[in-house]
């Protein structure tokens, strides 16, 4: 493993405002009172594509859902500010909270437009729903803005967690949804409804290291020690998984290597060690990393293209190996 003199600070620092931001929070451990941190932010939060995002979030939900998997997604967007450190009060973040709040379904999670087609199991209309490969991702967006004491996120998170099964958690929709699912076996855990599930559990301090988090955690290592056998609704781990991918939109090697070191009784499991060793063999000789696949709708984001290094991805890999280190929370 790496030491932290060969982490490329420097060229992280020169990088746009929020991968200074981040850069100086994440691994340098500066406090948010700090006077360059608090610049970073206030340039971060100036930024023209950062207020473009926040203002597009500003009739969420947007768009009637057409695959989850679609990095354009308002979900995915939201997540995305989040993971940058947006908080509820900076400009815009307050309208777009109150929206999600506004819909709080039965059950408790957040619900989105949705059409199901009748042939998939769903009514063919559009309606307002969730699935567990969106809802987990909506409440940790909230958990993140600083909205976690809420009452209706509280509800959400405890629905959401209660789902949890031996082996993580299953293809799992609202009921106005019917019956459609994903296509597997019901038996089998959804390892991207897993994941998510896990992403939220890690920002929940009193259920970080609870048994369902626990079951989760297991299920994504097993799955991946069982990676050339084991392809639940046809999630695989194989070369296209391990290619380096940001931001954290789907199942692959940098988002479940983002989650699953934020669980410290996970960072000597050889099954971590082994992807976090297959991510560190990538790095150029200056502790540099470059996208090897890209999402096009962030293309015009610097880690959207594959021809040069990526802060932004250089980061991320940087701060999962300060987590397993031990030398970073």
């Amino acid at each position: 493993m790496r030491i932290d003199n060969q982490i490329p600070i420097e060229w992280l620092l020169q990088g746009e405002a929020w991968v200074e931001y981040r850069t100086r929070l994440d691994l340098l451990g500066e406090s948010e009172q700090d006077g360059a941190v608090k610049a970073a932010r206030g340039r971060m939060l100036a930024d023209g594509r950062v207020q473009k995002l926040i203002a597009d979030l500003g009739d969420w939900p947007g768009p009637v859902i057409a695959s989850h998997k679609s990095a354009g997604q308002p979900f995915h967007r939201l997540t995305f500010l989040a993971d940058l450190g947006l908080k509820a009060g900076d400009p815009g973040m307050d309208k777009i909270i109150a929206r999600i709040l506004a819909h709080s379904s039965d059950e408790g999670p957040f619900q989105l437009a949705m059409n199901i087609s009748e042939g998939h199991g769903g009514s063919g209309t559009e309606q307002w729903g969730w699935a567990l490969c969106d809802a987990p991702l909506t409440v940790y967006a909230l958990e993140k803005f600083g909205v976690g004491k809420e009452p209706a996120v509280q509800r959400a998170v405890e629905y959401l967690t209660g789902l949890v099964r031996d082996n993580g958690w299953p293809c799992a929709v609202s009921k106005e949804l019917g019956a459609w699912r994903g296509p597997g076996r019901k038996e089998d855990p959804c390892p991207y409804a897993t994941l998510a599930m896990l992403k939220l559990l890690a920002e929940v301090d009193e259920l970080r290291n609870s048994p369902a988090a626990q079951a989760g955690a297991e299920t994504l290592l097993d799955l991946w020690s069982q990676s050339l056998t084991r392809h639940p609704y046809i999630f695989y781990m194989g070369n296209d998984f391990r290619k380096l991918k940001v931001p954290f939109v789907w199942y692959d090697l940098m988002h479940v290597l983002d989650v699953l070191s934020c669980f410290e009784w996970l960072r000597d499991d050889p099954r971590l060690l082994e992807m976090m060793h297959i991510m560190e063999e990538k790095a150029d000789s200056e502790g540099r990393f470059t996208v090897e696949s890209v999402w096009t709708a962030w293309k015009d984001w610097e880690f959207g293209q594959k021809k040069e290094p990526s802060r932004w991805l250089t980061l991320a890999a940087w701060r999962v190996m300060k987590r397993v280190e031990g030398k970073l929370s």
